[in-house]
């Protein structure tokens, strides 16, 4: 007998999503298919996470009735944890405990969660302000005074299943929910807290009218008119507080990461050249080997000989970003990171899936499209331009905002 995987080709996926996009009906048979095939894995990252990568307002209605078919099918012990389609919330005057819901993402945590989490300490200076999140996310904001962790790990990679016991498992009755369209509800589809204590930022259709003046604004700039119009709160801004890194500081930083999306990659032989050329510099680099085995082994095969390396956990390296004086990489959470740090930056962006997901992830600085041709030497050019004189030791990582 044929396998469900020999069974069920890419193109059957391709034909689910593209009935989503022209906003037609899938059939139960092909949902149950593409649902039993690795336990809704490629389910989640080939349709699901597209709809919400192309930013389009009327795709969240098609994204709310399709994970909703597919939670009726995989875990219909949730259905009666659906968040009903309601107005806004506008924020209170005063809570005494505030839940801010990580995104799960290392870059979207800095670009979006942590412009709510800037807005809730300044709206509600006595309250307790919690971060729901992995650990792992946490230490991005470790340092910061006014925020305590609340563990809520996620199986970002796991079964369809998995996730939505992770996101089932979560309850708050004693103050106000703050969501950045976190992967905790699945993306606002499962209630974790009474709706009237429930402020929800849908950042796929925020500022994405046809006429809206922010139809092409960076996440960062929508949450933070979002938070003026919802909490109250002006020039809420992204931020990062790890604890301080003991090593020495570089000139410049790199990293390759490609947070699981090989799309973003420009292929081993850019890589290489591109760290050859920074090492003829002169100028003292770092660069971060990753976060898998994958990423770990392609960077040690581009390195040049003695060029410095981090080897670690993420939230050490966001430190040695805030104290350098450049940033080059593929788009990514090390690019956020400089972008909230105010660090001048190389960000080569490459394999979006649409201009509005490039206009809405990308970082401050100089943008190298990789589907424009040409990118090695308009990043050597870049490079040439953008060296720092002088080294960066003295050069310290930003407070936390407020």
């Amino acid at each position: 007998m044929e396998s469900t995987w020999t069974n069920l080709k890419a193109p059957a996926f391709d034909e689910l999503l593209g009935l989503c996009l022209r906003g037609e009906r899938w059939s139960g048979e092909l949902l149950a298919s593409a649902l039993d095939l690795d336990e809704g894995r490629t389910f989640l990252s080939r349709v699901i996470e597209r709809l919400g990568d192309l930013f389009e307002p009327r795709l969240c209605e098609t994204y709310r009735a399709l994970f909703s078919d597919a939670i009726a099918r995989a875990c219909p012990e949730l259905l009666s944890r659906l968040r009903p389609r309601r107005a806004w919330n506008r924020a209170p005057g005063a809570a005494e405990r505030v839940y801010v819901l990580s995104r799960i993402t290392l870059g979207a945590d800095v670009a979006v969660t942590s412009v709510l989490l800037d807005a809730a300490k300044r709206r509600y200076p006595d309250a307790e302000i919690l971060f729901v999140g992995p650990q792992k996310n946490y230490e991005l904001f470790q340092a910061d005074p006014r925020l305590r962790h609340l563990p809520a790990p996620y199986p970002r990679g796991g079964a369809l299943r998995d996730r939505l016991r992770a996101s089932a498992s979560l309850w708050f009755e004693d103050g106000l929910v703050i969501d950045p369209d976190s992967r905790l509800t699945q993306l606002g589809l499962i209630a974790v807290c009474p709706e009237s204590n429930y402020l929800f930022f849908e950042s796929r259709s925020y500022g994405g009218g046809a006429q809206d003046e922010l139809r092409d604004a960076r996440l960062p700039d929508l949450a933070a008119r979002w938070a003026s119009e919802t909490i109250g709160v002006d020039q809420a801004h992204p931020y990062i507080a790890p604890l301080p890194s003991r090593d020495a500081p570089a000139d410049i930083t790199v990293s390759l990461g490609v947070g699981e999306n090989p799309a973003k990659r420009l292929g081993d032989d850019f890589e290489r050249e591109l760290l050859r050329e920074l090492s003829e510099t002169g100028a003292s680099i770092l660069v971060d080997k990753g976060g898998t085995e994958e990423e770990r082994r392609r960077v040690e095969s581009a390195l040049p000989r003695g060029m410095r390396t981090h080897d670690g956990s993420f939230a050490p390296f966001a430190a040695q970003i805030a104290r350098s004086r450049l940033f080059i990489g593929y788009d990514s959470a090390a690019g956020h990171v400089a972008s909230a740090c105010g660090v001048p930056q190389i960000a080569i962006m490459n394999g979006f899936a649409s201009e509005r997901t490039l206009a809405r992830w990308r970082p401050n600085g100089a943008i190298l499209r990789g589907d424009e041709g040409n990118v090695l030497e308009k990043a050597k050019r870049a490079i040439s331009a953008a060296i720092p004189c002088g080294p960066a030791a003295n050069k310290r990582i930003p407070p936390c905002h407020r």
